[in-house]
């Protein structure tokens, strides 16, 4: 715990902010709004992770990119956050009775997204938090609700706390979002689960190649695998329920994944013990609105999963939530730091924006466990890339302007069709162009026969 207790969370005319979670968001927007001179006291309702250890099973590991890096600069942690993190700049795809073909992610083969530990990065950020001037850290805290008229978070076995700005970034399962009963909260959970495995170090080095974010897409389902820099691989399934279920017995485990993955099920050790203790968890995508409610006592916004959790298949739910911390930073700033003014401009700017990722977020799950594997689909990413090398700056993929720009993610569908509209009208143009020369040498030949 920093800060002084008495004035912990006292902001600019005392108002006492609290934020409401001490993952990724919670901390990096902590940090941010201490360096403006605004503390903070932030409420996690698990044990200091960096004491207790990461919950088994739930990392899920993060591709840091683009957005996210961006957002660490502003902190000065982009390198430290790199230094933890290892490159990947393709895809290795793994198809089913096919051998393992690499897909670069940028036309140059030269740009990579980072594999990093959620645990560990959320561990830099809390230390980080813990020394900034005015940031209180505390943990085993349970946040049940809060009271917008009144002023006061809620807390499950004490008294409520006041505080005259709350900021929720507590999860897709927010108790926040839920106590405020948004005119729209919708939780769409996908038929889908995941489950995470181990691919343990061969001989002290990876059993993959560590450059990659490999895949075995299986149609309906498939498993990815990303290196950890214990030269290890932390996989994950992603699969319909009912075929989790249906593995019932070790040597059905055993069995099914000797022929599914067949590649990979040797270098897995653990295998049973990691399918058999490791949880399943829910694949979800939230919408809700407002995000922003202001009360007699308390402005209150959700940010991060708590206004719009994402599916995890474009890589890109800690890069936006990191985003959305750097939007209410930036809106303090514009609006003189008038809370009342930040809120809803930041609610305003990012909505668009994250119900735009969402959306291309579960396109590129049909894209990873299906597409990927098909020659039309390599043919055309090659044409993709070859366009953009040699239409630099004027024609971008959607991957490279997701995963290596900060261009808003409400910009790039209409990007994406207004470009194809001018390729496709020039290659339309070139056609007519050839067509009408062959049509006159046609002419000459026959004029000449």
């Amino acid at each position: 715990m920093t800060g002084d207790a008495v004035n912990a969370g006292a902001g600019a005319a005392g108002e006492r902010v609290a934020i409401v979670g001490a993952g990724l968001a919670g901390c990096l927007l902590a940090v941010l709004l201490g360096r403006r001179g605004i503390g903070a006291t932030v409420y996690e309702r698990r044990p200091d992770p960096r004491v207790a250890g990461a919950e088994r099973g739930r990392s899920i590991n993060l591709a840091i990119s683009a957005r996210g890096l961006a957002a660490l600069e502003r902190v000065g942690l982009r390198e430290t956050a790199l230094e933890g993190a290892l490159p990947m700049h393709g895809r290795m795809v793994h198809p089913a009775g096919g051998a393992p073909n690499f897909q670069p992610y940028s036309a140059d083969g030269a740009r990579a997204i980072n594999s990093i530990s959620r645990t560990e990065l959320n561990r830099f950020l809390l230390d980080t938090a813990e020394a900034t001037p005015g940031v209180v850290l505390r943990f085993a805290e349970r946040v049940t609700g809060v009271d917008a008229e009144a002023g006061a978070v809620l807390l499950e076995d004490a008294a409520p706390e006041p505080a005259s700005v709350i900021l929720a970034g507590d999860g897709a399962f927010s108790a926040v979002r839920r106590s405020l009963k948004p005119a729209r909260d919708d939780a769409d959970f996908l038929d889908h689960a995941y489950k995470e495995l181990t691919v343990p170090p061969r001989d002290g080095d990876f059993a993959l190649d560590p450059d990659a974010l490999h895949i075995w897409p299986r149609g309906t389902s498939m498993m990815i695998a990303l290196p950890n820099l214990d030269r290890s691989f932390t996989c994950t399934l992603f699969w319909p329920r009912s075929d989790f279920a249906a593995l019932r017995t070790p040597g059905a485990v055993t069995a099914y994944f000797a022929e599914r993955y067949p590649d990979v099920a040797a270098l897995m050790p653990d295998l049973v013990d990691d399918y058999e203790r490791n949880p399943v968890g829910s694949l979800v995508t939230v919408r809700c609105e407002p995000w922003v409610r202001r009360g007699a006592g308390a402005a209150v916004a959700l940010l991060g999963d708590a206004a719009h959790a994402i599916v995890p298949f474009f890589g890109q739910g800690a890069n936006c939530a990191f985003e959305d911390c750097i939007e209410i930073d930036r809106c303090l700033d514009e609006t003189g730091g008038d809370w009342s003014r930040a809120l809803p401009l930041y609610q305003d700017r990012r909505k668009a924006n994250t119900d735009a990722i969402a959306e291309m977020a579960l396109d590129n799950f049909v894209e990873m466990r299906d597409r990927v594997s098909s020659p039309v689909y390599r043919a055309k990413q090659a044409a993709q890339h070859a366009l953009e090398r040699r239409l630099a700056g004027r024609y971008v993929s959607r991957y490279e302007l997701v995963s290596f720009s900060t261009m808003p993610y409400a910009r790039i569908p209409a990007r994406i069709r207004r470009q194809n509209l001018i390729l496709g009208g020039a290659l339309l143009g070139a056609a007519a162009v050839a067509g009408l020369s062959v049509r006159a040498a046609l002419r000459g030949v026959r004029a000449g026969g």
